[in-house]
């Protein structure tokens, strides 16, 4: 099935930040490129490595939000995954260069959800997209509410 198409735009005063023309969301950008240590036999990158670039997008974003991931651990929280899922369109091969969009989306009392968009940056086709859910969890494994500095980062996460 085709994605529903993506056209992120620049975001006034916010370098790091694009908007979807499509569907008017708000998404944190970044790029990478893809490893030969990514591909497998097929020359094409490994599926669960697609993982890794959702956890560089994850936390590109938290470090531009001034909260970086090694102080939320510092506070006394982890967020494991619970949940994920990653539609794919097209493959990426070896020195692609790709942009991870990321957004978070979902908070709850103890879950928080960040959606993600891959796309090959020369082409700009839709790569993936997916989502990870986790739960906020104190150093002893007890799901918490979530920390307030992330509260914080969802609040304000630039608006359309």
């Amino acid at each position: 099935m085709k994605p529903k198409p993506f056209f992120p735009q620049p975001l006034n005063d916010h370098p790091q930040y694009v908007k979807d023309d499509n569907s008017g969301t708000v998404w944190h950008q970044c790029e990478t490129r893809t490893l030969y240590a990514d591909t497998d036999r097929s020359q094409v990158v490994y599926h669960a490595n697609y993982l890794r670039y959702f956890e560089f997008g994850r936390t590109s974003l938290m470090r531009d939000a001034a909260y970086p991931y090694k102080e939320v651990e510092k506070n006394g929280y982890v967020y494991p995954i619970i949940k994920l899922e990653i539609d794919y369109y097209r493959p990426l091969y070896y020195d692609d260069a790709m942009w991870v969009y990321t957004r978070p989306s979902v908070m709850e009392r103890v879950r928080i959800q960040f959606d993600y968009v891959i796309t090959h940056q020369e082409s700009g086709d839709i790569v993936c997209k997916g989502f990870t859910r986790h739960c906020a969890v104190n150093a002893s494994g007890t799901p918490v509410e979530v920390d307030p500095k992330t509260v914080r980062m969802w609040e304000i996460f630039p608006k359309p």
